[in-house]
Formats: C-alpha cells, structure tokens, sequence
C-alpha cells in the first residue's frame, strides 16, 4: 500500500475496509451528525478505541503491581 502524507507530515496508510451495509449506515449518520467526513469518523473512533485500550492497560498494569 501506498503512503499519503496529511498536513501534519504523518505518513498515513490505505487500508481496505469492508463493512455490512448497516454498520455502514450507522458510521455515515454518526459522522454526518459530528460534521466529519465517513473516513475522517472511522479515523477518529479507531483512534479513540486506542487511546481507550492505552488507558485500562496501563491502569492494569498499576492495578497488578500493587
């Protein structure tokens, strides 16, 4: 796959996507209704999702130290 670089100089990755036609409909009228394009919203809830996993593990892994 190709790079492509946004305006922040982060390179970026394509990557195909297949999604069911509800689950598509669902994130279409959810970035529709948050102003963001359909890639811009899956961007940003993949991002969220990781920054979310980031938070518990680490919160684990203090949590096991203990």
């Amino acid at each position: 796959m190709e790079k492509k670089t946004s305006d922040k100089g982060k390179a970026k990755k394509q990557v195909p996507l297949r999604l069911s036609q509800t689950l598509y409909n669902e994130i279409a009228q959810w970035a529709e209704d948050d102003f963001r394009s359909m890639n811009g919203q899956i961007e940003y809830l993949l991002t969220e999702c990781v920054k979310y996993r980031k938070r518990t593990q680490n919160k684990q892994n203090m949590e096991e130290s203990i």
